[in-house]
């Protein structure tokens, strides 16, 4: 015979006991199916001597119930910083999530720019940690620049912009190329479908200003000087005549990423003639208004950066290695 312990629902056990062969084989068959019918038909059929340890349940009352479930609001700011944001922490890593915590209430305006943050004290009181949690969240957050600390006045949120929060993972990505592989897969998705858009929706203006643009980058090419920064302009440039702030944005992100690639690739013989050719290639498609056209522009421009870029590492790499 196997004495048998089962755990039910509310914390509840269930003792029986079961012949070893039974238990072992039959059960422990279809336990590991996961059929429960098939295990309760077996339990039922064998079980003996059954006795029940756990507590009674007693029917729930109706007024101890969770109340019927209600529409979602907007997000609040004010209510959901009092009370979701500010109270103790039960986690582990306790500085991670302080940080976390003040970061939100940052970006939602409840430690609104201009006005130093509660003190060490207060914010141990508020969050419940211990005040070297507190310095620990504020460490992380500065490092990230998020907030800045003013001798003799404070902690102080830091305005947002693209340069502060892109400098780290522009940093990161310098010396890990994988990531360099990974940010070309994102312009894959993301400037041909600019390009396609902006095909719709530019106008004559637009059209004059990547132009010149272009025009730019043929002068300093026949001079021998860089074109990186008209190099930058001509993206943003597509973006803003999309018409969307957020596309303009994202493309100002990618291009702070992009900034030590391009260093890295324009300097290589050909590079900034073949990147006229992309550009030159794009702007004609779009004066055609053919997003199709475009976009499979933009694509190709991009696919011959990446090669370019591919073998300008394994240069660096193995003059790296010599």
């Amino acid at each position: 015979m196997l004495k048998v312990t089962l755990s039910l629902s509310h914390g509840t056990t269930m003792a029986c006991k079961l012949p070893c062969t039974a238990a072992y084989s039959s059960i422990a068959r279809e336990i590991t199916r996961g059929e429960p019918e098939t295990v309760n038909s077996i339990i039922s059929s064998l079980m003996v001597n059954l006795c029940y340890t756990g507590p009674v349940i007693e029917p729930v009352e109706k007024d101890k119930l969770a109340p019927t479930r209600q529409s979602v609001n907007r997000f609040s700011p004010a209510s959901a910083s009092k009370t979701s944001v500010i109270e103790p922490i039960k986690k582990t890593r306790i500085a991670e999530e302080v940080a976390d915590r003040i970061r939100t209430l940052i970006l939602n305006g409840t430690f609104s720019q201009g006005q130093p943050l509660p003190s060490e004290r207060v914010l141990t009181e508020q969050f419940g940690v211990s005040r070297g949690s507190i310095r620990d969240a504020l460490r992380m957050l500065e490092t990230i620049g998020l907030i800045e600390t003013q001798h003799g006045r404070g902690t102080f949120p830091r305005e947002l912009t693209v340069d502060r929060l892109v400098a780290p993972l522009a940093s990161m990505m310098t010396f890990q190329h994988e990531l360099q592989d990974e940010l070309m897969d994102v312009r894959r998705m993301f400037e041909p479908a600019v390009a396609r858009v902006a095909a719709a929706r530019a106008t004559d203006e637009d059209f004059a200003d990547l132009q010149r643009i272009i025009d730019a980058q043929q002068r300093k090419l026949k001079k021998g000087q860089s074109a990186i920064v008209d190099d930058t302009e001509f993206h943003a440039a597509l973006a803003r005549s999309t018409r969307n702030r957020v596309v303009v944005s994202l493309m100002a992100t990618l291009n702070d990423l992009l900034v030590e690639s391009r260093k890295l690739t324009l300097k290589q013989k050909g590079r900034p003639a073949k990147s006229i050719e992309g550009h030159e290639a794009v702007v004609a498609a779009l004066r055609r208004r053919d997003a199709e056209a475009a976009a499979r522009a933009m694509y190709t421009h991009i696919d011959q950066i990446a090669d370019l870029q591919s073998h300008a590492a394994e240069l660096a790499d193995d003059s790296g290695r010599s």
